[in-house]
């Protein structure tokens, strides 16, 4: 699920990175995750690009949102997935009409890092693929809330994880997360934990942050370590609206 990096190996499911915005090897594995339940992620989107994937997630049934650096050529996006290079029954898989990267994004400081993906044919919404609720308001989350990444990608540097992982994070303060971001802006949120190695990683870029079963957040960048910083979908809502009435 993620962010540009250069490689740094951990220690089993880590792979980890330096920040590099050319949206290249977005591949890699939830760090500290677990395999997650089959389809209990159902807004879970899986975005093919041309020489790499990143993660999405339904949010109508004709649009997928995801980060504005996995913008790579053609996108074909892979609905109701579990074990993705399976060809499981529950697999929708749609092509791309129109890309809406955020007209602001920089790749330099990953600032507005968040697009929609108009689907050619909407979605066929079941057990297996659903939408997932958008924030209501423009609050911020509260530091320490809970909320899960989902994600496929790596275990390591040769070997792919074709199957959905998952696992639990909480929102850093913004006065914390500062002072690993210092351009930290009011489009960015923190999560991670302070005390165990559980973030996202490069392939998992554009997947969402859940928390209380809305997406609050879209897997952006970060540094080797904990925590991770993810496009605030909150501070994005007008924007969302306009783009998603086209």
């Amino acid at each position: 699920m993620r962010r540009p990096h250069c490689p740094l190996l951990l220690a089993l499911l880590l792979l980890l990175s330096c920040p590099r915005a050319d949206g290249s090897a977005l591949r890699g594995q939830i760090i500290g995750g677990h395999e997650a339940e089959p389809h209990s992620h159902p807004y879970m989107a899986y975005l093919k690009l041309e020489r790499s994937a990143c993660g999405g997630f339904l949010v109508a049934s004709d649009w997928v949102m995801t980060a504005a650096h996995c913008l790579s050529g053609n996108i074909t996006v892979v609905l109701g997935a579990h074990e993705i290079f399976q060809p499981e029954q529950s697999q929708q898989v749609r092509g791309v009409l129109r890309y809406h990267p955020h007209p602001a994004y920089n790749p330099k400081t990953f600032a507005n890092d968040i697009m929609l993906l108009k689907l050619t044919a909407k979605a066929k919404l079941n057990k297996y693929v659903r939408t997932i609720a958008l924030p209501k308001t423009s609050s911020y989350l509260l530091t320490g809330t809970s909320c899960t990444i989902a994600g496929w990608g790596l275990i390591d540097e040769d070997e792919i994880a074709d199957r959905l992982f998952e696992t639990k994070v909480s929102i850093y303060s913004r006065r914390k997360c500062i002072l690993f971001y210092p351009h930290l802006d009011d489009g960015m949120v923190c999560a991670g934990s302070f005390h165990e190695l559980k973030d996202s990683s490069q392939g998992d870029s554009g997947g969402p942050l859940v928390c209380n079963k809305v997406a609050q957040g879209i897997v952006s960048f970060g540094y080797n370590n904990p925590p991770g910083v993810y496009a605030r979908i909150a501070n994005y809502l007008h924007w969302i609206k306009k783009i998603m009435r086209t």
